[in-house]
């Protein structure tokens, strides 16, 4: 069943009345030109209030429960896929997916944060906050591939790191210190797409790539617009206003430089065809890697390294 975000209400109200003639016509009454009238009128309120997000109301979108997740995006992009678990100090962190498979019949590393799609499935993956051992794994995987000349896949999406006293006491700070760093050594490609919320140290963490996307409403900041509020006016409910302020979203961000490319969602979100937006996902990915694949490592750590380098001379 459809979910509907509080800024949706008029589509929502429109979508219930469609649903009301299609029982209707089911008795036999003859109203096909009305529905389709109504239809129309929805997809046509639906297409003008998603050219018109806020960066809040993108936020919501980014946070949307039926958005597809990292495993979504792997089940369908990644062929033999093997997971990969631990980090062969503490052990393993299921917030964090990782493995190697075949993306178009190439071999490919894929790590990426996984939310879950139920209430077992959140409790199970921590709702896509990584400990320690998560992002050791990440550098354990990264590794791996960077041995064997494998690119690497990272799909984002936590609202952060988990900021527990456990992760604390584990290293949490160092561990995002060290997979970061990981990610600018690299001598193959690595491209990270931003699939819901890039949180934080927790999204660098993977996100630092050789090339950098995001999907059209997801969002990428340094804070969660309600720990900005929380910190700046001590008032969470100015979180809309911290939302507009951080510039996260994907259009500030490709203009500041901070990513390369954004991917377009199908009409109302990713969550309302997830098909289709993998498939264009998996376009991007594709066209990515054939850009950077004919590189030598040394070529690769140094294109990666100055357009880092560029994002600060551009923002200061």
């Amino acid at each position: 069943m459809r979910s509907y975000l509080d800024f949706e209400k008029p589509v929502a109200e429109l979508d219930a009345k469609v649903d009301e003639l299609r029982a209707l016509a089911a008795t036999g009454s003859d109203i096909g030109d009305e529905i389709s009238r109504i239809e129309d009128k929805a997809a046509e309120a639906l297409n003008e209030l998603y050219a018109n997000l806020s960066p809040w109301q993108k936020t919501q979108v980014a946070r949307h429960p039926q958005r597809p997740h990292c495993i979504d995006y792997v089940q369908s992009l990644i062929t033999d896929f093997t997971p990969l678990a631990g980090d062969r100090k503490f052990g393993d962190d299921e917030a964090m997916v990782g493995g190697f498979g075949r993306f178009r019949g190439e071999s490919i590393c894929v790590i990426g944060q996984e939310k879950g799609s139920s209430t077992e499935s959140r409790l199970k993956h921590n709702f896509g906050m990584a400990r320690p051992e998560g992002y050791r794994k990440a550098v354990r995987l990264m590794e791996m591939a960077d041995h064997f000349g494998i690119p690497v896949l990272s799909l984002v999406d936590t609202a952060g790191a988990y900021p527990g006293i456990g992760a604390e006491e584990r290293g949490q700070a160092e561990a995002i210190a060290r997979s970061t760093d990981t990610c600018l050594q690299l001598g193959v490609p690595n491209i990270a797409v931003i699939i819901g919320e890039g949180g934080s140290g927790g999204a660098i963490a993977i996100a630092t790539a050789s090339r950098v996307m995001m999907l059209e409403h997801a969002v990428y900041s340094v804070i969660s617009p309600e720990g900005a509020a929380s910190i700046l006016w001590r008032d969470a409910a100015k979180a809309q206003d911290a939302a507009t302020n951080l510039k996260i979203t994907a259009q500030d961000l490709a203009r500041f430089g901070v990513i390369d490319n954004i991917l377009k969602e199908p009409a109302g979100g990713a969550h309302r065809d997830p098909t289709a937006m993998i498939a264009t996902a998996g376009e991007a990915i594709a066209s990515a890697l054939d850009d950077l694949r004919h590189l030598d490592p040394a070529t690769v750590r140094n294109q990666r390294r100055q357009k880092f380098l560029s994002i600060g001379r551009k923002l200061a």
